[in-house]
């Protein structure tokens, strides 16, 4: 038995993974987009996604585009980093066009932490344990 986690996306499942793929070292395992739409999806939504899957940091990731979702909440994809300048580099990435709940410091507990939700919707806790 595993574990994966699924989050549901309002419109721009494809293009988070593909970030987080360019981005992350992540590699998207799978794509699948629906062939025609239910009607109740917006009609902006030019190819929603009906699965996903990628593997970010031996983690799997599934996704999908879901109308009426609402952003994560009291939930963050946790990236423990092994050095200070990466965690930097990744935050800078994650936090652009998105919303730092807490900046990338040192804390007691970690040489470098942060909260914070990516442009896409997805919360993530960066982490440089001491």
């Amino acid at each position: 038995m595993g574990l994966d986690i699924y989050i549901n996306y309002r419109g721009n499942c494809e293009k988070a993974f593909r970030f987080y793929e360019q981005y992350l070292e992540a590699k998207v395992i799978s794509m699948i987009s629906y062939l025609e739409p239910p009607p109740n999806f917006p009609k902006e939504w030019n190819k929603p996604i009906l699965r996903a899957k990628i593997e970010i940091g031996g983690t799997r990731v599934w996704g999908a585009d879901t109308p009426h979702t609402e952003p994560m909440r009291s939930a963050y994809l946790t990236l423990p980093v092994d050095i200070s300048e990466r965690a930097e580099y990744i935050y800078n990435l994650l936090s652009s066009d998105g919303e730092v709940h807490r900046p990338l410091e040192k804390t007691d507990f970690a040489e470098c932490f942060s909260l914070l939700r990516d442009r896409f919707g997805t919360l993530w806790m960066l982490i440089v344990e001491n």
